[in-house]
């Protein structure tokens, strides 16, 4: 086997927004008569968006704002901080710009929206990633495995011959289902060991070279 491609996560993974989307979490929400707690950000890391909404309306007094109005002002208030500042998690951008010297195609399969995808990525060299899978262009998001294995498709990609990168439980699970090798690395919530897994630490030590001898 060989590596054909690398796909990764956005939020955790590629751009350290958690500490984003829990502010605007917090903030939102408390301001709605909702009590929203850390604890509640860390229980949604990896969580499609669309689900994620349905939690918060479950938690606000009803009639204080519908859904769709929910939705709104909490991406808002997250594209805004990603146009302004985004900061990458360590060795990210390193590999991903190694993977692309070496011509080793990578996606972007994010359980966000396209325009806070593209907030995020307007900080990155356009031809970094061939092929960009948002949570709004896929019926079932994470944890199923639809976003990986339409971003392996689109690429023309094996996914059994693919790693994909990701930071939660439910978005290692997506890529294990497509039948990818996973790298995880954890940020703030704990990831098992398992098998065609592999949990570190940091992304900082693993090189293109290091990716071939995974999937090999």
């Amino acid at each position: 086997m060989t590596l054909q491609a690398v796909l990764w996560d956005m939020d955790g993974t590629l751009v350290d927004s958690e500490p984003v989307w829990a502010r605007a979490q917090i903030g939102l929400l408390g301001s709605l008569g909702a009590v929203w707690t850390t604890e509640d950000c860390i229980a949604l890391v990896g969580s499609d968006l669309r689900d994620a909404v349905r939690v918060w309306m479950s938690r606000i007094p009803a009639g204080a704002i519908t859904a769709e109005e929910l939705a709104e002002r909490m991406y808002a208030e997250v594209i805004e901080s990603l146009r302004h500042e985004v900061v990458f998690r360590p060795g990210a951008v390193e590999l991903l710009q190694a993977l692309t010297k070496e011509g080793i195609p990578c996606a972007l399969v994010s359980a966000s929206y396209r325009t806070m995808i593209e907030a995020a990525l307007s900080h990155l060299p356009a031809e970094l990633f061939s092929v960009i899978v948002a949570g709004d262009e896929v019926e079932r998001g994470k944890p199923h495995p639809e976003p990986y294995l339409t971003a392996a498709r689109q690429l023309g990609v094996d996914p059994a011959e693919c790693i994909v990168i990701e930071d939660s439980p439910g978005g290692t699970a997506s890529g294990t289902a497509a039948g990818a090798f996973v790298i995880a690395v954890p940020q703030w919530v704990t990831i098992p060991e398992g098998p065609r897994r592999l949990v570190v630490n940091s992304l900082e030590p693993l090189t293109p070279e290091a990716l071939r001898d995974l999937v090999r």
